[in-house]
């Protein structure tokens, strides 16, 4: 589009917005986001075609003075923190529903690398997991505690340890996004091998049944987490790789937000998982009623959170969807 074209067709709603920066005072927050959602979205599109020009520093001073205006004396109430989880994260994973989909299909890639590896080296599990864990589950096993590697050491401090190691596996999936997504990709691929590794190990040695029962108590949501911050990683390194109308600097700035929002909204989930493991995995005579019990509250949760809610926020009954642009 020729820049006087662009100029022509948007020169209204350009002054309408100056005066909302004159009488922010009087507007109403959604009116001022979506005037500043759309103005912004005009900036990017100069700052792409018209780096240059007069009017691209038009709309950035335009865009400072309302953004300004919007966040001057911003007080955060507490309910913003209920709304984040209640809200925000739910539309942001409707946003980036098809990463979502994406981060699980290579996670399901890596397990079956995992199992077919497995399956055709034995000793495959002692490359991804090590000699010394292999060997001390072997020696589990033959005193009949296959599992046993839950009920050693203090709960308190494998609580601690296994929690902030979750969390900090979930932010580098996010990080590695400043890597485009191939990296995220990558960690996610990984972790879906070792876990393919990991129960085919344990089907070699007839203990299949025994391992999923234990495992997946406090799995259901560590291994789900994982795949959502993957979906986070993907999302800021799209934000390099495919910057569509905006700068590539803004859409990765856009894809960041996002990213941080879906990982951030994982941590609780990561504090829950790591209790199971430290406090409840350990105690393997548990009945198996109580292990379904949790394992199936715990997927009906991440099916409900992660995709059924950000599905009813946004879908309206006429079949069409609202704006949940971040």
């Amino acid at each position: 589009m020729k820049e006087i074209l662009f100029i022509r067709n948007n020169i209204e709603k350009w002054r309408a917005t100056e005066m909302a920066v004159e009488n922010a005072a009087n507007e109403s927050p959604d009116h001022l986001s979506s005037v500043y959602m759309d103005l912004t979205a005009d900036l990017a599109f100069a700052q792409t075609h018209y780096p240059d020009s007069r009017i691209t520093l038009y709309l950035n001073n335009l865009s400072s003075a309302l953004h300004n205006e919007i966040y001057r004396n911003k007080k955060e109430k507490w309910s913003r923190l209920f709304t984040f989880w209640t809200k925000e994260v739910p539309d942001v994973m409707w946003k980036e529903r098809r990463l979502l989909l994406i981060s699980f299909l290579i996670f399901a890639v890596g397990i079956a690398v995992g199992v077919l590896s497995t399956l055709g080296d034995e000793s495959f599990p002692r490359l991804i997991m090590g000699d010394f864990y292999v060997d001390m589950t072997l020696e589990n096993i033959k005193e009949g505690n296959p599992m046993g590697v839950y009920g050693s050491g203090d709960s308190a401090s494998m609580f601690w340890q296994i929690t902030v190691n979750n969390i900090m596996v979930s932010f580098n999936a996010f990080a590695l996004g400043l890597l485009t997504s191939f990296a995220p990709g990558l960690l996610l691929f990984r972790n879906g091998v070792m876990i393919g590794s990991f129960d085919t190990f344990f089907y070699q040695q007839g203990l299949l049944g025994d391992a999923l029962w234990a495992t997946m108590l406090h799995g259901t949501l560590e291994l789900s987490s994982i795949v959502v911050a993957g979906a986070a990683g993907l999302a800021m390194g799209n934000g390099w790789l495919f910057p569509g109308t905006y700068s590539r600097l803004e859409s990765f700035k856009r894809g960041a937000k996002r990213g941080l929002k879906i990982v951030v909204g994982t941590v609780p989930l990561f504090i829950i998982a790591g209790f199971i493991e430290s406090f409840v995995t350990r105690h393997t005579d548990m009945d198996n009623a109580l292990k379904l019990l949790i394992i199936g509250s715990s997927a009906l949760f991440i099916a409900y959170y992660f995709i059924i809610l950000p599905y009813l926020r946004n879908h309206k009954s006429n079949g069409k969807t609202k704006d949940t642009t971040v």
